[in-house]
Parts: structure tokens; sequence; C-alpha cells
């Protein structure tokens, strides 16, 4: 997730006297790797993170260090991964493989996020570049997954309705991060901090109303279907589904990508609203 500082070694004299990147082993990219509380980072670290990735990744990231991967070198291959799996996703073949190809990417979209970020912290480069290109990584994925989604309920690489309703929820994908990401440059370029004081209370809406919808809409969970992890086994459920029924087309593709459109469009204008009705901007 970060990337590397130039100029910055990873021999830099520290106070934790941690082995060299040829000379580390797995427990050392957990001790350094995996600070304390990384897990708990409910706001940025993923539930898959949580749940399964963070206990597999440091076995690559140790491998990455043998092998010198730079954390720049890791995000790109990240970015890599997810606009590939989006690719995959749109080709014209068998759906249930392309499905299973597209899912399989981004898992490894998703092993790479967590080890690109592992090695920069062991290697004492982590930078604001690197959380740059993180963020630049998920967009890319999201935006080329939701599209593929939609040339796979088109059936092929040709123009369609479905093909524009899938271009419609990446768009969306894409306005809800910006939604977020411009929260902070607001801020910035007003001279404020890039975290509104009061915590968690300053992201809840000021009005009771909508403060009531937008816990609800957080406790459904909706928003998640348009994430890449979430979206990519969604999609893979829906090819099974089409291949177990015998449907005459892609029906069930064709039903999720009217509803990641609808949830799209939907939470673009949520957010936005829940944006200007809370502290954040305050």
């Amino acid at each position: 997730m970060e990337a590397e500082i130039p100029g910055h070694s990873a021999e830099s004299p520290g106070d934790d006297h941690r082995p060299h990147r040829k000379g580390a082993k797995v427990a050392d990219v957990r001790r350094y790797g995996q600070p304390p509380g990384l897990k708990d980072r409910r706001n940025e670290e993923h539930w898959a993170g949580r749940l399964y990735m963070r206990d597999v990744s440091p076995y690559f990231a140790w491998l990455a260090l043998r092998l010198g991967f730079s954390p720049n070198q890791l995000t790109y291959l990240m970015m890599a991964s997810g606009v590939l799996a989006g690719l995959v996703v749109s080709l014209p073949a068998d759906p249930l493989w392309t499905a299973l190809g597209g899912a399989v990417l981004v898992q490894v979209y998703l092993l790479l996020d967590c080890v690109d970020g592992e090695v920069a912290r062991y290697l004492r480069q982590t930078s604001v570049a690197g959380v740059f290109l993180d963020r630049i990584g998920h967009y890319l994925s999201e935006i080329s997954l939701l599209a593929g989604l939609g040339f796979m309920a088109q059936g092929g690489w040709r123009n369609g309705g479905w093909v524009e309703l899938g271009l419609v929820a990446a768009l969306g994908a894409a306005l809800i991060k910006a939604e977020t990401d411009n929260v902070v440059v607001a801020r910035a370029k007003s001279g404020l901090p890039a975290d509104p004081s009061g915590g968690d209370r300053a992201l809840r809406p000021r009005s009771t109303r909508i403060a009531l919808a937008r816990q609800a809409a957080s406790m459904l969970r909706f928003h998640r279907i348009i994430g890449a992890v979430e979206l990519s086994l969604l999609i893979l459920a829906a090819a099974v589904a089409d291949a177990v029924l015998g449907a005459d087309g892609p029906v069930a593709v064709r039903v999720l990508t009217v509803a990641v459109a609808a949830v799209a469009v939907v939470q673009t204008l949520l957010h936005l609203v829940s944006i200007l009705a809370s502290r954040r901007l305050k």
C-alpha cells in the first residue's frame, strides 16, 4: 500500500535492529510489517484482510523481500492484477471460466495490496506517493471490474445497453471514492487538518433523519457489492447460477449488472449528501 521514498535505504540505522531484507524471516515480517492494531483499522482494512489475507501475506512479503522487490513495484503489480481481472471478466468466452479467472486475479490484487504495505513498513519506505498509488490502484480495479461485468452481461465485446449500464456503475464507483478523497483535498485547500476534530462524531450527519438513513444503509452493506473483492465473488456466483440453470443468456449476470448500477447511482448520491450533512467539511 505504501511506496518507497527515493533515497531511503532499508539499511538506515534504527532502534529495532531488524535483519537485512535477504535475512528476514516470516516472523520478522509479521513483527515489523504488521504493526499492532493493523487488523483493527475498520475503515481501512478490508474484511478479507482481517479474515484470512493478513495471515497469508507475510509469507509472500518475505518472498518479495528475498527477491528484491520494492514497494512501488509491488503496488504496480497490484494495479495490474486489478485491471487484468476486469479484462478477463470481459472476455468473449465461457462466462464460468472468465468469472473464475477474474475472482482469482482479484484475490491476487488483494494479496499484493497487503504485501506492498508490509514490505514498505519493513524497509521503512512508506510514503505519501505510496498512499496515492494505492488509491489509484483501488480506483482502477473497481472501474475495470464493473466495466468488465457490463461486457459479460452484453455477451461479448460489442456495444449495447448492458455495457453502458456497467460503465454507469463504474462511474458511480469512481465518484464515491472521489467524494471521499476530496474531503481531504477540500480541507487541505482551506488550511484545515486532514481529519476533522470529533472523531467518529464528525462523520455523522447533523440531521437525525439523515443519520438514521446512513446508519441503516451501513448496516445493510449494500455498497459493498461494488467493491472489487465482493463483486468478483458475486460475478462468479452469477456465472455459476447461469450455468446450473441453463438459462438462455446470462440472466443472473444481467440481474447483477442492474443491481450494481442501481447501488452505485444511489450510493453516489447518498454519500454526497452524507458528507455535506456531516461536520467533515467544517
